[in-house]
């Protein structure tokens, strides 16, 4: 348990951490979020602004940006920890992925690290159709990706959220490894056919070639590092390397995880798939 030591939420206004830093909020628990804009600010690549935004706290919560698969961030990760560890923080909770060699590579320094951690090895997140890069296809009425039938147990980004609350604020959850997943697989196609449902629209999903989704993604004129992340996720981590389901949540929360079509029902009632 935290007391009332501030939580560090690193990625603390990304699609976990936001989350994150609501429910520790709503608690009374008080949370400082680590960003650029952040005071003190925190910059994953100027390493010097790290100790000042540790000092004080009970506990931290890595979303490593942009992602925890991109190389090098193992070693920065690592770092980070130790040098937690150094300053009396030890409760570390890691956000990691499944089938990323450089994410595992991150949890394996982090146990090293000396730190109280807990991991949470996450499947893709269901609110990547409504939090990135794929809601204006949606709107569009076609998404075309490099994927073709393999099946992915999305996970919700609110149970994610949830499972780590509990390990920041609940006993019994240090030196566990968490493989969090939804109830069931679905491949692309029929996570946007779900999403077509929900919103009673037309909404197609093609196959695309590996060239031709390179050539989509610099139309939108994403960052070189996250261009990279999603070239390597969806032609290197979508190969079937994780259809596989875990009950990893029913161990953190006691309950079932969130179906993906309970998320397409709620998300599209906000009307940002509405074209």
């Amino acid at each position: 348990m935290t007391d009332t030591k501030p939580v560090l939420i690193l990625g603390g206004t990304g699609k976990t951490g936001r989350r994150l830093a609501e429910r520790l909020t709503s608690q009374g628990i008080p949370v400082r979020i680590g960003s650029r804009s952040g005071s003190p600010r925190f910059d994953w690549e100027v390493p010097a602004t790290w100790e000042p935004a540790m000092q004080g706290l009970g506990a931290v919560y890595i979303s490593y940006y942009p992602d925890i698969a991109v190389p090098g961030a193992a070693e920065t990760v690592g770092a980070f920890a130790r040098l937690a560890v150094a300053n009396g923080v030890t409760r570390i909770v890691l956000l990691s992925g499944r089938g990323e060699t450089e994410a595992q590579r991150a949890e394996e320094m982090v146990k090293a690290s000396g730190a109280d951690w807990t991991i949470l090895r996450c499947a893709w997140f269901s609110q990547n159709f409504s939090e990135g890069f794929l809601v204006e296809s949606l709107r569009q009425g076609e998404v075309a990706l490099p994927v073709g039938p393999v099946g992915e147990p999305f996970v919700d980004v609110d149970d994610i959220a949830d499972a780590a609350f509990v390990a920041l604020t609940e006993p019994g959850h240090v030196g566990q490894l968490y493989e969090l997943t939804g109830p069931r697989l679905l491949s692309f196609a029929d996570a946007v056919a779900e999403i077509a449902k929900a919103t009673g629209r037309d909404i197609g999903y093609i196959k695309s070639s590996h060239d031709e989704f390179t050539a989509a993604t610099a139309a939108y004129e994403l960052p070189p590092e996250i261009a990279w992340l999603l070239n390597e996720l969806f032609t290197e981590v979508l190969d079937g390397r994780n259809e596989t389901l875990t009950d990893g949540l029913q161990r953190v929360l006691g309950r079932a995880p969130k179906d993906f079509s309970a998320y397409a029902n709620e998300t599209a009632a906000t009307g940002i798939w509405s074209n």
